[in-house]
């Protein structure tokens, strides 16, 4: 369970938008202590609500929110997810029948949203998923949908044949959600489009670890971090880990570098850090490793607050995307045989 957790964050974190909004929907069967239906917002990346079938109320996180959108925001958004749980255990049950499944844990996702980048370049994302793999996806240029499955044909099939909702869509992502992703970002402005530089240190756990080059505390979450050897990248044995969410909502990231590659010649070795807070590059050099035996604490320490972050989410959120997705979609109920997308687009658009 933690590890399909933790994909989850690994797949949230952004791409070279400067401001994206992105929704996640996810129904599960076969698990007794996870809540059937699931609902995330994410503003740039950072949880700004969420929704499940267990607590059946949907709850704003951002101060800002609740200053400008107010009560009946997330009144709204209640009423109109409390009607998803039963149309996603619906969809759960008609493609275990396509695949052929008698029982075991399954999962129907849908992903959705926009992002917006410097130049006024817009995104949109609609895609979703069964089982932990790509089931079906829209594109928005052409307005056909892609079967990732054999037994997503059916339903391209169905959908493909609605003129109305694919252009509806469409006009949604181009213009709707792009709308409410800068309504957004200029209410939390302070917040959305302020700039931390990330503190940077190296960790080893003992003398025949691999070097860990560690930057936290970081926003926004684009980040560059390279090993360098008598000043050039050094790509050889260095993992290049991925931006992780921290739980005040900045980020951390580490990259590390194999313990031959540098212990019989350290001068040559740095780790170079580059982010738009910090106004020129951190260099830390392997001089100022952390070895003593308070390292292992300190890792502890870094581990134990994305691991908190973790069981935050799987309470409220249960397991959600899948491992192969490079898209954003929309959680539609209307997969197999379900309702129209009017209901769930509602909550994106507040109205």
């Amino acid at each position: 369970m933690k590890s399909v957790v933790l994909l989850v964050i690994c797949l949230h974190i952004a791409s070279g938008a400067i401001h994206s909004w992105k929704a996640y929907y996810t129904g599960t069967a076969g698990l007794s202590e996870f809540p059937e239906f699931v609902a995330l917002n994410l503003i740039d990346d950072q949880l700004m609500g969420y929704f499940d079938s267990k607590t059946s109320h949907f709850k704003s996180l951002f101060k800002w929110m609740k200053d400008n959108l107010g009560k009946d925001y997330d009144d709204q958004q209640t009423s109109i997810l409390q009607g998803h749980t039963a149309a996603f255990k619906n969809n759960i049950k008609i493609l275990s029948e396509r695949f052929n499944q008698t029982q075991g844990v399954h999962t129907w996702q849908f992903m959705y949203g926009c992002e917006m980048d410097d130049g006024g370049t817009k995104r949109g994302f609609w895609q979703y998923g069964y089982d932990g793999e790509d089931f079906i996806s829209l594109d928005k240029s052409y307005l056909t949908y892609t079967a990732a499955k054999d037994q997503a044909v059916i339903t391209k099939n169905k959908w493909e044949a609605d003129n109305a909702e694919k252009q509806y869509i469409k006009t949604y992502l181009e213009n709707t959600c792009t709308e409410w992703l800068q309504k957004y970002v200029g209410y939390g402005k302070s917040t959305l489009e302020r700039k931390d530089a990330p503190e940077v240190f190296l960790l080893q756990k003992d003398s025949s670890s691999p070097v860990l080059c560690q930057a936290t505390g970081f926003y926004p979450s684009n980040i560059m971090m390279t090993w360098q050897k008598k000043g050039e990248d050094h790509h050889e044995d260095v993992e290049v880990g991925t931006t992780l969410p921290n739980t005040d909502g900045t980020f951390q990231k580490t990259i590390t570098l194999s313990v031959e590659e540098w212990k019989n010649n350290k001068n040559d070795y740095k780790c170079v850090v580059q982010h738009v807070g910090a106004a020129k590059d951190i260099v830390v050099t392997v001089d100022d490793i952390r070895s003593n035996p308070g390292s292992d604490n300190t890792i502890a320490i870094i581990v134990g607050c994305v691991v908190g972050f973790v069981a935050l989410l799987a309470g409220i959120v249960g397991f959600i995307l899948w491992k192969r997705s490079n898209g954003y979609g929309r959680a539609s109920t209307k997969d197999s045989d379900s309702e129209n997308s009017d209901q769930a687009l509602e909550k994106v658009n507040g109205k």
